[in-house]
């Protein structure tokens, strides 16, 4: 091992080994804190190394004094399972041992890949490479026989994000540029775009891995240099040349879980949901396998991106079985447990049936369980808050209380306890102006002032819709989205003639706020309502793309397909882009009109190259 300041973490890596190995040998580079006297309680094996800007130096000092027939190295932020095991691994002999690395990236989630970390010494190996320090096998990889070792190596650096902490990021690139002056070869090229990638660089991680491509052809890292160049183009807006590196790429690599998962983010991103729902399907079928990826990406997490893929179609239902399979596979996943409570209030599913299956899917083991599901239902303002807190007789903070009595519709109590509170958070100001909508009262309006930073003006608007005075209000952006989240929990909490007062009221005001009102109440399936405003909107702006577009789906949610044809006709004519092909497509195909499902193909196959489904379609029809 290598290390500098690690009191953290290195008991657990130590503590996993000290029944394994027959040596520990620790390399320190200036630790100032208690490092080393946790390391004392585990070897006298410790040396001091002056750092040079160079891992591998450091990493040839400690392998230096080994004196084993093989060699283990372990970060200290990196630990064995308890029930590991080398001796089948060693029984093969081989010159040294593949691991998979499981990343714990926080919130359950984690990604792995292979690194060689097990090597016989008699081989005289040793470590090149500033930054990314590798054994120098690469080139002469033929000459050793190598195996897969049956242990896992898990890996808790980037947890909460401490892989982008500032301090981490300011060391790594110097270090990785001098690298790359001084040998850019592939695979150097490539981790300088994979530093610029983890830190959002997109533009200079792309140069880079364009540069390592034609150095990589026959690179294990290969698949992961072209999913993450893809990746990055996607997020410049190159979404037809990330597209095209990925379909070709799929072809060379077809059991890479990770390329296929990332196609289908990039494909649902731009609009192409049917190819999309095709690559999270083909992920699942796969499981999680290939040289890098995402644990989940064959399992929960495609499972979580068809659940939201299927809310953004408005297929509730399909929406809920997924998210239901995610935490099946995935137990108290934090981002399933989010997508779960965001469908609720859409599927305007009773209580007792929510509550049973939330009970099924998030099992309370602990403490910690507890309070992460508080922590989601208070975030999501969540009616069922309320009755987590009583079943479970939890002394929360005032604040949270006073706020799960509102949710739970028990208005007066929620006005008593907010009034016993002097120091209101800033995040509950909208809070307090939903509750003066309900109430109808201005007891809390210098709060909602000074915990949402109103001006004088806006509060006058205010004013006016807690009091209900008629009368034209002014509204500026940041009310206006303010006001829009009071509509939609005033729905949730079927509060409709409060509803309808505060959207007649930005009405008003503003008449383009009917298109953001239209796609508020069609989210919560009021679609006659949608349709009524949107008609009303339409006749002033024919031309308007989103308008056309809602009006389009809503129809043929609800099978007016003679009306849909008609929008999703326009919609073509001014707004010629994939997905509004995709919407005639499903028009047709619904109305079993064969003539039109077959033009509209031809046409996308030609404008659009990258519609696998559209082209595996016609294949097989030819």
């Amino acid at each position: 091992m290598i290390v500098k300041n690690e009191e953290k973490v290195i008991e657990r890596c130590l503590e996993s080994v000290r029944n394994i190995v027959n040596e520990i040998i620790i390399v320190d580079t200036g630790s100032t804190d208690s490092t080393l006297d946790v390391a004392r309680n585990y070897t006298n094996k410790i040396y001091y190394f002056e750092w040079v800007n160079d891992f591998s130096a450091a990493r040839n000092e400690s392998i230096k004094h080994a004196t084993s027939d093989y060699i283990l190295i372990l970060d200290a932020d990196e630990y064995l399972d308890e029930n590991a095991n080398f001796e089948k691994d060693l029984l093969h002999s081989c010159d040294y041992y593949s691991f998979n690395i499981s990343n714990q990236m926080g919130l359950g989630m984690s990604f792995n890949h292979t690194a060689v970390r097990l090597f016989k010494r008699s081989l005289g190996l040793i470590y090149e490479n500033r930054l990314h320090e590798h054994l120098n096998i690469i080139e002469d990889n033929w000459k050793y026989l190598s195996g897969k070792s049956s242990n896992v190596i898990n890996h808790v650096g980037y947890a909460d994000g401490v892989f982008l902490e500032e301090k981490k990021i300011s060391r790594n690139l110097p270090l990785m540029e001098l690298e790359v002056q001084e040998n850019p070869n592939a695979y150097n090229l490539y981790n300088m775009g994979q530093t610029y990638f983890g830190i959002g660089k997109y533009k200079a991680s792309v140069e880079y891995f364009k540069k390592a491509y034609p150095l990589s052809k026959d690179r294990v890292f290969l698949p992961d240099l072209l999913t993450k160049l893809a990746y990055a183009m996607s997020e410049l807006k190159q979404t037809e040349e990330a597209l095209s590196i990925l379909t070709d790429s799929i072809n060379l690599f077809p059991q890479e879980t990770e390329m296929i998962y990332i196609l289908g983010l990039i494909y649902q991103n731009a609009g192409y949901y049917r190819d999309s729902e095709i690559c999270y399907r083909k992920c699942i079928e796969l499981g999680d396998q290939g040289y890098y990826v995402t644990e989940g990406s064959g399992g929960y997490m495609s499972h979580l991106r068809l659940s939201e893929l299927y809310e953004q179609l408005g297929r509730l239902e399909d929406s809920l079985a997924e998210v239901v399979r995610v935490l099946e596979l995935k137990n108290n996943f934090i981002p399933g447990v989010q997508q779960y409570l965001r469908l609720f209030p859409k599927l305007k599913t009773k209580f007792k049936d929510f509550d049973d299956v939330l009970t099924k899917i998030y099992v309370i083991e602990n403490v910690n369980d507890l309070q992460l599901l508080l922590n989601n239902l208070y975030g999501a303002r969540n009616p069922i808050l309320e009755y987590y807190l009583t079943r479970y007789n939890i002394n929360a903070q005032p604040n949270v209380v006073a706020t799960a009595k509102i949710y739970s519709k028990k208005y007066a109590e929620a006005k008593l306890l907010w009034s016993q509170i002097n120091h209101k958070e800033e995040e509950n100001g909208k809070d307090l102006m939903l509750l003066s909508v309900l109430l109808q009262e201005e007891y809390f309006l210098e709060d909602i002032r000074s915990l949402v930073n109103l001006s004088n003006k806006e509060m006058v608007t205010v004013k006016q819709l807690v009091s209900s005075r008629t009368g034209k209000v002014v509204l500026t952006t940041k009310l206006e989205n303010i006001l829009l989240d009071v509509c939609m929990y005033l729905i949730i909490l079927e509060e409709f003639d409060k509803f309808q007062w505060v959207a007649e009221l930005m009405i008003e005001s503003r008449q383009e706020i009917k298109f953001r009102l239209s796609k508020l109440i069609s989210d919560y399936g009021f679609d006659e309502l949608a349709i009524d405003l949107l008609i009303s909107t339409f006749k002033n702006q024919p031309n308007n793309v989103e308008v056309v577009r809602l009006l389009g789906d809503l129809c043929f949610r609800n099978n007016y397909f003679e009306d849909a044809h008609l929008f999703y006709t326009k919609l073509l004519a001014l707004d010629p882009k994939y997905n509004s092909y995709e919407r005639s497509l499903n028009y047709y195909e619904k109305v079993i009109d064969i003539e039109g499902t077959m033009r509209i193909k031809r046409e996308m196959e030609k404008r659009y190259p990258y519609a696998l489904h559209v082209k595996k379609t016609n294949e097989e029809q030819k």
